[in-house]
């Protein structure tokens, strides 16, 4: 089988690198023909993180690279595609679909949808609202990386939806030695576009940095992110994240409840616990699914409790253990590519079929 794969970004971005790019040696050893087309390179992603906003001209080259790449659709015998075709642009992604007519596997491993139909535009809603719906319901099958994405494809008539998680490759996530520590260390593992979250949490990690035992470490976030916070500012490559997780006492990810934030797949989440880490969590979406209170790390509703958490944590190393322990174990069972590639390539053979 020949597969196009149109994803959103190359290599260095996260959804794109866990959604797709994880999966191709275990496809190509299985004889699947794997051509990637990234939407954007690594020059638009570092632009975006380092300055916020979005190149025109990469965005104008992502573009028009892919119209051309759409003109050889012929030499396929299936397309994945990532999210859409062309955020952003109402109306050409249906036509194409149509005129095209190759079949497709379309992922999400956010709600996406909702940039357009919960915008604060009304002619964005009017325009783009329902751009998502054509996408879903032409495709071969819907993947989705939890239970509300997958329901919101099954609302608007996919035809045939999956779900299959975000996870990782368990071969690379070790478990954390256990040397003696005289610091405790909170982690944050993410990017200058989602470090806001982490400001929901300001007032508890600022009334647990005034021990003098804690450390708090933020891995990709922007110099600008908890200012006024003793906290440290870690850069992020592929490389060297497992070891840094692997620095962490417990791992946060703090989120909103809103429509947005229900689409998120935890896979910070699921980073941490890989490595052994136990997590502390906002109880939103899927995060309540990955989180078992109690057993492999504690979900927070609001400051207190975020405050009570850590602060058991830090007091307690045998907590930390046991938790963690925990925590791998679930990663192991429900959340590695070991579980979820075959499921992959068998949706590609029906899909093809």
């Amino acid at each position: 089988m020949k597969l196009l794969a149109l994803t959103k970004y190359d290599h260095y971005g996260p959804s794109s690198r866990l959604r797709l790019f994880q999966y191709i040696p275990y496809l190509k050893n299985r004889g699947i023909s794997i051509r990637v087309e990234p939407l954007f390179n690594s020059t638009y992603l570092h632009e975006l993180f380092s300055t916020g906003k979005r190149p025109l001209p990469s965005i104008l080259f992502g573009y028009t690279k892919r119209c051309l790449t759409l003109l050889k659709l012929g030499q396929y015998d299936l397309v994945w595609i990532e999210k859409e075709l062309f955020p952003w642009i109402p109306l050409l992604e249906k036509v194409l679909l149509s005129i095209l007519k190759k079949p497709y596997i379309v992922d999400y491993d956010d709600a996406v949808f909702h940039m357009y139909d919960t915008h604060t535009s009304r002619l964005v809603r009017f325009l783009l609202g329902n751009k998502i719906h054509a996408v879903m319901r032409n495709a071969s099958i819907v993947t989705a990386g939890n239970a509300y994405l997958a329901q919101y494809a099954r609302n608007v008539d996919a035809g045939h939806v999956e779900v299959i998680p975000t996870v990782v490759d368990m071969l690379r996530y070790r478990a954390a030695a256990c040397p003696p520590k005289k610091t405790f260390t909170i982690g944050w593992i993410g990017t200058p576009i989602t470090e806001k979250y982490v400001e929901i949490i300001k007032p508890a990690l600022a009334a647990l940095a005034q021990q003098t035992d804690v450390r708090i470490a933020l891995v990709g976030a922007s110099q600008n992110a908890l200012s006024g916070l003793k906290r440290e500012i870690l850069p992020w490559s592929e490389r060297t994240e497992v070891a840094t997780i692997q620095s962490f006492d417990v791992g946060i990810m703090p989120l909103l409840d809103s429509p947005f934030e229900q689409g998120k797949c935890g896979y910070k989440l699921i980073q941490y616990m890989a490595c052994g880490v136990p997590v502390i969590a906002s109880p939103v979406g899927v995060n309540q699914n990955i989180v078992e209170h109690g057993i492999n790390g504690f979900l927070a509703g609001n400051i207190n409790e975020w405050i009570e958490y850590l602060e058991l944590l830090r007091a307690d190393k045998s907590v930390r253990n046991k938790l963690g322990k925990n925590a791998r174990f679930k990663v192991e069972n429900y959340f590695s590519l070991s579980q979820t590639a075959p499921i992959f390539y068998n949706l590609l053979l029906q899909a093809a079929t």
